[in-house]
């Protein structure tokens, strides 16, 4: 099993900024050991260590743990993609072996936001080198992003935590979400629900969703991530990996929990 979405870091390290105190349950440092206890029950083969903070340093760090731990199968980081020497920074970035993708942090921006032209240069020199753009976004934004899609068909996609829908409100979720999917290369992950339910509503609400995304996605397009740590807010590694399990038909679990993430992320081992 591949968890495609793991995260770690250390308070006031590496550009920290997030999570805030208000978070108390997750505000300490986090690290691959912490990781491996948490997994131990369920023999996660490696993971793919996603950026956390908005600052360069935070991937250099990331990177340098992939150097030193082979659990690190990838890593998805940052750079800021509006800078104007952003292919520049990119370009160094790809040069490091375990650098599979980038995230900018979306999800709090315009929903207009991958319409900037401003950014077409750093997209495009995410194709040149063969880089995954990892979408932090909520519904609002899987218009632009399609768009985006369609003047890239190249760049590969992959949008974090199923692009975080409400429960209670799927349909327009739902019709966006099957548009970009009909672009082959875009994928999505099954992870991040849990943390998106309001505190009344049950684990079960997230049923209806992942329903929509096997629909979608389910061949050969979707993969599973725990987004541990912040998974702790609402649930516990184990349980999510069960609920998973139960929810994704038996025929996609070889994809689902792990071959496309190795698909996706090229990852050799």
């Amino acid at each position: 099993m591949i968890d495609a979405h793991v995260h770690v870091w250390r308070i006031g390290e590496n550009g920290f900024s997030w999570p805030p105190p208000s978070l108390s349950a997750i505000h300490r440092h986090f690290s691959l050991q912490d990781w491996r206890k948490e997994t131990a029950p369920v023999a996660a083969e490696g993971v793919i260590l996603v950026q956390s903070q908005e600052d360069p340093a935070d991937t250099a760090w990331l990177l340098e743990l992939a150097d030193r731990d082979p659990a690190v199968l990838g890593v998805v980081g940052w750079t800021n993609l509006e800078a104007p020497d952003a292919p520049q920074a990119i370009a160094r970035l790809a040069g490091h072996s375990r650098l599979r993708g980038l995230r900018p942090m979306v999800q709090d921006c315009a929903a207009d936001w991958y319409d900037n032209g401003a950014l077409e240069p750093a997209w495009a020199a995410m194709e040149q080198a063969g880089l995954v753009l990892e979408a932090l976004i909520r519904p609002a934004h899987l218009s632009s992003l399609n768009r985006l899609a369609a003047r890239h068909p190249e760049l590969a996609i992959v949008i974090d935590h199923a692009g975080k829908p409400d429960p209670r409100a799927l349909e327009g979720w739902r019709r966006d979400l099957s548009s970009i999917a009909a672009r082959p290369q875009v994928r999505c992950k099954l992870s991040g629900l849990l943390t998106e339910l309001s505190p009344d509503m049950p684990a079960g609400a997230i049923e209806p969703i992942v329903s929509v995304l096997v629909d979608l996605f389910g061949t050969d397009r979707l993969m599973w991530g725990s987004d541990w740590p912040v998974l702790t807010l609402a649930g516990n590694y184990a349980g999510w990996l069960e609920q998973a399990r139960r929810l994704v038909p038996p025929s996609l679990h070889d994809a689902v929990f792990g071959g496309t993430a190795r698909a996706t992320y090229g990852l050799t081992r």
